[in-house]
């Protein structure tokens, strides 16, 4: 079983300590949930691992062979969805996914994955939020990289993507290791194994949405 290990992370910007000895793991067959108020470093924590953020220190190993931050992108084996869209808006679905899968049994991989036949001739720019991000995480899912970095894959989209891509991360995590930060608990806390939050630089282990309210993530009447 594959595993990626992350330790002694570390992030400052001037003074202020955005992130102090973090120490986080993921196995394949693992979602794991990351919370926190905004500007605690969530997505920086993902960035950091994924290579474009420099940390002050971080110590990255993947079944115990160390990767250097430099080569991450290169190693093929962290992927990253960032908040905002990587695809470009005027080209159509059916005319982007070969960019990415230029083999065509990887093509029909996505071409035939639930709902796409209904926008794959629409542009880019005219999906919906939900499709949007749907097609984002179903190029990101089907690359050959082991672990994903997901920011947000849930954030102001439509409740029918929303069960679309949970069964999607549900079938990816079968031969993939998935750490994801969300503000909609909910969804994040049907699919995840684990969970986290960072508060004061730190990461605090959870379980459910008492410690949201208990670490103050949630007010008690949310």
């Amino acid at each position: 079983m594959d595993v990626l290990e992350i330790t002694n992370l570390n992030k400052s910007y001037g003074k202020k300590i955005l992130l102090k000895n973090i120490n986080l793991q993921c196995k394949v067959g693992e979602i794991i949930g990351a919370f926190g108020r905004n500007g605690t470093g969530k997505s920086t924590l993902l960035k950091l691992i994924f290579g474009t953020v420099k940390a002050d220190s971080i110590h990255i190993k993947i079944n115990s062979k160390t990767i250097f931050p430099n080569d991450i992108i290169s190693s093929k084996k962290i992927a990253y969805l960032p908040q905002d869209t990587f695809l470009p808006k005027e080209q159509k679905v059916r005319e982007i996914i070969p960019l990415f899968f230029p083999n065509g049994e990887d093509q029909d991989k996505i071409f035939y994955s639930p709902q796409v036949s209904s926008f794959e001739k629409t542009k880019v720019g005219k999906l919906s939020l939900g499709q949007l991000r749907y097609l984002e995480l179903l190029i990101i899912g089907n690359l050959s990289h082991t672990f994903l970095m997901l920011d947000e894959p849930f954030s102001m989209i439509e409740p029918i993507y929303k069960d679309v891509i949970k069964d999607l991360l549900l079938k990816l995590k079968k031969s993939k290791g998935i750490i994801l930060t969300d503000h909609y608990y909910n969804d994040v806390f049907e699919i995840t194994n684990k969970n986290f939050i960072i508060r004061d630089a730190k990461k605090i282990e959870i379980v459910d949405k008492a410690d949201l309210i208990k670490y103050e993530y949630l007010k008690s009447n949310q």
